[in-house]
C-alpha cells in the first residue's frame, strides 16, 4: 500500500532528483575546486570540462528537440563554475558559444552529428571570433582570407589568441572572401587539420589554463560540410546578442566570489575595513539589480533588434565594471592575505582584468554603445 507524503515533509524533499545546478555544483566542489591553483598555473582542465558538459552545464542554452532553451539556467551554471575558477568559467563560455554556432549552422553534419558530441563533452571547441567581431565593429581588419575552391574554400592567415583549443579540438572562425570585400564565410576549423599550426602564446598574467594558442593557417581546406554560415555577416547579426550575453554568467561568478571574500574578512578586519568606500552590501545591491536585468534579457537572447542589442551591450559593460570594482575591493578588504599569489582574491583580480579586455573589451563595448545610442538619437 502506497503512503502519501506531504510536500512539506523533509524526507520528501531529500528524494527530489538533483537539478542541473545541483549537479554542476557537485562537479565544481569535487573535481574543480581542488585544482584551481594548477589551472591558474597553466593546467588545462579537460576532464572537468567533460564532466561539466556531461551534466548539462554547456547545453541548457541550446534548443531542445522540443524547441525550448533555458538561457537563465545556463548563465547560473556558468556563474557557479566561475565563482570557484574564472578560467574554467571562461572555458565554459567558449564551449557553450561554440555549441550555439553548431546548432545554428547551415550544415546538417555540424548541427546534428558534431553538436551531439560537443554538448556531451566528447569533443571540445572554442570560438575564434575575436578578430571578426572587432572587424565588424571597424576596430581592426580581418586576418583570415578565403579563396573559392571546387569543394568549398581554402583559408590562409593567422589569429593571435584563440582559447579552448588543443590538438584534437576545433573552433569556429570567419574569413574574408578574396575578391568580395563585403562577404565573409564562417567555418569549423579543426586544430589537427592539414595546414593548421598551433603556437603557444606568451605567458599571461592570468587565465593561463585556458588552452589559448595562436593559430596559423596555410592552405587549409574547408569543405561544404564544415561551413557554418555563408555569408557570415547576416548570421553574426542574429547570433551576436547571445554571444555577448553568455559572457555575463562568467563575470557573475567572479563578482559573487569577490563579495564573499569581502564578507569573509569582516570578522577579522571589520573594525578597519568599515572605512573603505566599497562595501559588500553596496556591491550586492548593484549586483542583484544588474543580474535581474541579465535574467530579463535571457528570456529572448536571439532578439535581432538593435535596441535589444544595445541593452545587452550595456549589461556586458556593467559586468566588466562590476568585476573590476568587486575584485579590487576584495583585495583591499583582505589586505596582505589577498596579495599572496596563492590567494583566490589575487587570482580574481587577474580574472577580472580579462573580463574587461577579452572581446568585446570594455572599450569595444563603449564604442558600440555610443554608436547605437547615436542611432536612436
Amino acid at each position: 500500500m502506497s503512503t502519501l507524503v506531504s510536500p512539506d515533509d523533509p524526507t520528501h524533499l531529500k528524494k527530489q532528483p538533483p537539478t542541473l545546478l545541483d549537479l554542476v555544483k557537485h562537479v565544481v566542489a569535487t573535481d574543480l575546486a581542488p585544482i584551481t591553483t594548477d589551472i591558474d598555473q597553466g593546467f588545462y582542465p579537460a576532464d572537468v570540462m567533460r564532466s561539466l558538459a556531461a551534466v548539462g552545464a554547456m547545453s541548457a542554452h541550446l534548443k531542445s528537440p522540443h524547441g525550448n532553451s533555458d538561457f537563465c539556467t545556463a548563465l547560473n551554471a556558468m556563474a557557479s563554475i566561475s565563482r570557484v575558477c574564472g578560467s574554467t568559467g571562461f572555458l565554459t563560455w567558449c564551449q557553450s558559444v561554440c555549441g550555439l554556432y553548431l546548432q545554428n549552422a547551415s550544415s546538417a553534419y555540424l548541427s546534428q552529428t558534431l553538436l551531439e558530441d560537443h554538448v556531451s563533452g566528447f569533443t571540445l571547441g572554442g570560438t575564434a571570433l575575436s578578430n571578426p567581431m572587432k572587424s565588424f565593429a571597424n576596430i581592426e581588419k580581418f586576418q583570415l582570407f578565403a579563396t573559392h575552391t571546387a569543394n568549398g574554400y581554402r583559408i590562409n592567415g593567422s589569429l593571435p589568441w584563440v582559447s579552448n583549443l588543443g590538438p584534437n579540438h576545433y573552433c569556429a572562425a570567419i574569413a574574408q572572401i578574396q575578391g568580395d570585400s563585403g562577404r565573409q564565410v564562417m567555418f569549423l576549423l579543426r586544430c589537427d587539420g592539414d595546414g593548421v599550426q598551433l603556437q603557444p602564446c606568451p605567458k599571461f598574467s592570468g587565465m593561463e589554463g585556458t588552452g589559448t594558442y595562436a593559430l596559423h593557417l596555410q592552405d587549409y581546406e574547408v569543405g561544404a560540410d564544415e561551413i557554418i554560415a555563408d555569408p557570415a555577416g547576416p548570421w553574426i547579426k542574429r547570433i551576436r546578442p547571445a554571444f555577448v550575453l553568455l559572457q555575463t554568467g562568467w563575470a557573475a561568478g567572479i563578482i559573487q566570489a569577490s563579495i564573499a571574500s569581502i564578507r569573509a574578512a569582516e570578522k577579522r578586519l571589520g573594525h578597519v575595513n568599515c572605512h573603505l568606500v566599497v562595501q559588500a552590501d553596496g556591491l550586492e545591491d548593484q549586483y542583484q539589480r544588474w543580474w535581474q536585468d541579465v535574467m530579463a534579457l535571457a528570456q529572448n537572447p536571439l532578439d535581432e533588434q538593435d535596441s535589444f542589442f544595445l541593452r545587452v551591450l550595456k549589461a556586458r559593460s556593467t559586468a566588466s565594471e562590476l568585476c573590476l570594482v568587486a575584485a579590487q575591493a576584495a583585495l583591499l578588504h583582505q589586505g596582505a592575505a589577498g596579495y599572496t599569489m596563492s590567494s583566490p582574491v589575487q587570482r580574481r583580480i587577474r580574472e577580472s582584468h580579462f573580463v574587461a579586455i577579452v572581446t568585446p573589451a570594455l572599450k569595444h563595448l563603449r564604442k558600440e554603445i555610443a554608436r547605437l545610442e547615436a542611432q536612436f538619437g
